[in-house]
């Protein structure tokens, strides 16, 4: 096994999670990639006293489901799954990207409702344990990202190893500048001049606790203030589904267009899951130095520095947001292209460089 394994358990266990003596793990393991890691965390839980527990997902059993089962079981809630989030005190999500995304012959409307359900499982995680989340390295990843495997694994780990703890320190310091900001706009090109209110609301750090690799900086929008709009040029995925080139336009905090080059269809579903999920959980940066391709992997992306983010649908309560959703749909724009965030008319990021 390669030792770095070892390593991000350690940082895992120890850092992200804090496991103690006697607790509850529960290691969800998806495809054999994750294997190696799955070792390293439960041998690091059973070093530190913790009771593990593995669990194994994979995406052709997913596929499965959504190309043969009926609507009641697609939108049937997993009763160990949604019980292990109350067992456990720990969650350790270790996820990898089997193969290309969701094939064309699954109907949208399965895809819709079983990430509707995961969504609700997800909120279970969220509410009930403490919980880190990371994908590991694979040849389809590596694929999907357009370089090789090799490459994509030494990026992995060396933003996964970074030091944390100092770096949180400098990420904690530039978000306490931008407390009692009230207005953010962003502006790039002719298609993206978005402008929200932030007045109340908290601004967070994400350093390493509940994902790997990490680095944001985040609040959440008052999403009455919501006006103009905005174009993702990098393709967007969810539940396995490519949707490429999305424009979302709001006036006075109702969403009046959603498009996208491919899949569209699919967008409109997921914008009706419920009354939240046209609405805004999150806006922010991304901060990590050691990620700088887009693997159009959302675990990775969101991270790169130089980039920005907003969530559709369920908002971080510990910022003050409000929007309640069963999905939690980042979309990511890179300002490294080009581009502006202003914070109270001043700005904060140009051209992918934070100015704080």
């Amino acid at each position: 096994m390669d030792s770095r394994w070892r390593q991000v358990a350690d940082v895992l266990t120890r850092y992200s999670t804090g496991v103690q003596p006697g607790e509850r793990v529960m290691i969800a393991m998806h495809e054999v990639d994750s294997y190696p890691l799955a070792q390293a965390v439960y041998a690091a839980c059973i070093e530190r006293g913790a009771f593990p527990q593995v669990q194994f997902l994979a995406e052709a059993m997913r596929q499965s489901l959504l190309r043969h089962g009926n609507a009641q079981q697609i939108g049937w809630m997993p009763a160990i799954e949604s019980y292990g989030m109350e067992w456990a005190d720990v969650y350790f999500g270790l996820r990898a990207l089997a193969g290309s995304p969701a094939p064309g012959d699954i109907p949208a409307e399965a895809i819709a409702r079983h990430q509707a359900v995961q969504g609700r499982v997800s909120a279970l995680r969220w509410q009930k344990t403490r919980w880190c989340l990371l994908r590991v390295p694979t040849e389809a990843l590596a694929r999907q990202a357009g370089i090789d495997l090799d490459s994509l694994r030494e990026m992995f780990f060396a933003a996964c190893l970074l030091d944390y703890e100092s770096l949180s320190q400098r990420w904690h310091a530039q978000a306490r500048k931008l407390q009692g900001s009230r207005i953010v706009r962003i502006v790039a090109g002719m298609e993206t001049d978005l402008a929200f209110s932030v007045a109340g609301r908290e601004w967070r750090v994400f350093a390493g606790k509940i994902n790997l690799p990490d680095g944001e900086i985040y609040t959440a929008p008052v999403n009455a203030t919501l006006n103009g709009r905005i174009h993702f040029e990098q393709p967007a995925i969810f539940g396995g589904v490519v949707l490429p080139d999305i424009r979302l336009e709001w006036r006075d905090g109702q969403l009046v267009h959603a498009s996208a080059a491919a899949n569209e269809g699919f967008l409109r579903r997921i914008l009706d899951t419920d009354a939240g999920a046209s609405l805004l959980g999150e806006f922010a940066f991304g901060l990590n130095p050691c990620l700088n391709i887009f693997c159009r992997d959302i675990l990775y992306d969101e991270k790169i520095g130089g980039t920005l983010h907003i969530a559709l649908g369920r908002a971080y309560p510990e910022c003050g947001g409000v929007n309640e959703s069963s999905i939690h749909w980042d979309l990511v724009k890179d300002m490294r292209a080009g581009g502006t965030v202003f914070v109270d008319e001043r700005p904060v990021l140009i051209d992918g460089a934070l100015q704080i």
